[in-house]
């Protein structure tokens, strides 16, 4: 082989080292990313199911509120109620005067 042969291969050589290089250190940039994905989503994945316990019991918490309302405060706010009408009534009716 002549030496300018020997000098292209060489290079070639170096130049396809170079890439086997570049191309590990990409499979290797992949496994970490790869890594890093599955490690977001289990954290997201646990993030869910907590917003959906959370939200259970919020649901389950106002469902309580609701039943725990006594027949004397349904009654009260009935009457509060009914206050508040008759005075706007009376405001109307001085209005109307």
């Amino acid at each position: 082989m002549t030496e300018e042969g020997e000098k292209l291969l060489a290079v070639f050589e170096v130049r396809v080292r170079d890439l086997i290089a570049l191309c590990e250190a990409r499979k290797q940039r992949i496994a970490e990313l790869e890594t890093a994905l599955a490690e977001r989503e289990k954290a997201l994945q646990e993030a869910l199911g907590r917003i959906r316990d959370l939200t259970t019991r919020c649901d389950n918490l106002l469902t309580a509120r609701v039943v725990s309302v006594s027949e004397n405060d349904m009654k009260a706010a009935k009457s509060r109620v009914s206050r508040l009408v008759r005075e706007v009534d009376k405001c109307i009716a001085l209005l109307n005067e």
